[in-house]
């Protein structure tokens, strides 16, 4: 037997329970990892409410972890009972003591990185990784507007984007999570509860605004985001915490400057087993060498993965959270 999150139907965050599971064997082409740390992201709080849909009720949770192996299953190579590993784009399911992923959703984790340190970044860091090298190739000297930059992804933002030498300006609630953006590298934040958005990127870049908006807000910054860059700019929306961007006239593109608009996501980039091995390989770098950190803010039981998703819907963690089992 094992432990594991379950939900029977959507809902808050009252609809997942602490349950014994049959263990089950890993089939051909996989292995069983027994988790040492899970990741918690805000897209499992859509499959729980029902916002994305599940595969079918009931139901596990989550897609990222690190632990050991301790199952193989048939025609698997490159892995072995004992190895350590990490995964971040496994079927539902990780919310549990053990989890069986296919092999090639899992990467062999270097002894410089932590269990808890890949179940944070995994997800987090991979995102990082193809927003600022791959969906904007961000240049030294470039001044970009990250939303949200207090948050797991932003942090992780932060950090990387003063490696590469550019100027983060970062959005964010209040005082506080301006502080910790500002010390993980944002080179200026902006309280959008207190600044206008739009006026204050125009103040800090001389009225040049920004070549790319990285935005996981959605629909409440949708016309914000678009009016903060320059002409020919790069808008990349990549996550919906006020709700999906819908009902968009694309002529209004054109009127703010001829701007393009991507919806990447990390299934998209992360496509093929060498580009998702050479996207965790940079981010084991980064790691390794501490230009990015955790900054593992929160950690639960496992059983206590409702009152994990009351805290991250609330607004009341900062940097990523982990689950322990």
């Amino acid at each position: 037997m094992t432990k594991a999150i379950r939900f029977s139907r959507t809902g808050g965050p009252e609809v997942l329970e602490f349950l014994d599971m049959d263990t089950r064997e890993p089939g051909p082409g996989e292995i069983r990892v027994s988790n040492r740390a899970i990741g918690l992201n805000y897209i499992e709080i859509y499959f729980r409410s029902g916002v994305y849909p599940v595969p079918g009720l009931p139901s596990g949770l989550g897609t990222e972890g690190a632990g050991v192996v301790d199952a193989v299953g048939e025609g698997v190579t490159g892995f072995a009972v004992g190895d350590r590993v990490a995964y971040a784009q496994a079927p539902l399911g990780s919310y549990a003591e053990q989890h069986v992923l296919p092999a090639d959703k899992a990467i062999q984790l270097p002894d410089a990185v932590d269990f808890e340190t890949a179940a944070a970044t995994m997800l987090k860091g991979l995102t990082v990784q193809y927003l600022l090298r791959q969906t904007w190739p961000v240049k030294a000297g470039e001044t970009i507007l990250f939303h949200a930059a207090a948050g797991g992804v932003g942090l992780i933002a932060c950090q990387w984007a003063r490696a590469l030498g550019a100027k983060l300006i970062g959005t964010v609630s209040g005082p506080e999570k301006a502080k910790l953006a500002l010390d993980h590298g944002a080179w200026a934040t902006i309280n959008y509860k207190e600044e206008n958005i739009v006026e204050r990127v125009r103040e800090l870049t001389g009225g040049d605004m920004v070549p790319v908006v990285y935005d996981s807000v959605g629909k409440d910054t949708w016309e914000t985001s678009l009016d903060c860059l320059q002409k020919r700019g790069l808008m990349v929306s990549f996550g919906n915490t006020t709700g999906p961007v819908s009902g968009v006239n694309i002529g209004i593109l054109n009127q703010k400057g001829s701007l393009f608009v991507t919806r990447p996501s990390l299934a998209g980039y992360a496509d093929t087993r060498p580009r998702f091995e050479a996207m965790c390989g940079e981010l084991f770098e980064m790691l390794a060498s501490g230009d990015i950190t955790a900054d593992i803010n929160q950690r639960f039981p496992l059983a206590d993965a409702a009152r994990a998703h009351e805290a991250l819907a609330s607004g009341q963690t900062t940097g990523s959270t982990v689950l322990l089992p």
